[in-house]
């Protein structure tokens, strides 16, 4: 009679292991299908950044003081031309493009 108790429980213990498998295939279904995923948040390309925020991330990228700002147009994009002045006196230039804020050679 205990085989048959044993055969019983591992019966059901795999009804539940199948049932819960059956629900998180659906939960995944769910999840993948495009009505049930959350909207993309902008990208940094919509946005061009400002003299303000550019002269930021400048600053805090190089920890150097701005001490000039001016704006170029290089093959169709825009850039930030900053010349910088470190601690020890050390001035040399960085061009950033002004929507993505990535150096520029």
């Amino acid at each position: 009679m205990t085989v048959d108790m044993s055969t019983a429980r591992l019966a059901r213990r795999g009804c539940r292991l199948l049932f819960a498998a059956a629900m998180l295939g659906a939960a995944g279904l769910c999840a993948a299908s495009p009505q049930a995923q959350a909207p993309a948040p902008q990208s940094r390309i919509d946005h061009e950044l400002s003299r303000e925020e550019a002269t930021a991330l400048v600053q805090k990228r190089y920890g150097a003081r701005v001490v000039r700002t001016d704006i170029a147009d290089q093959d169709g994009r825009r850039l930030y031309v900053f010349r910088l002045l470190s601690s020890a006196s050390k001035v040399w230039i960085v061009r950033v493009d002004a929507r993505t804020g990535a150096e520029v050679p």
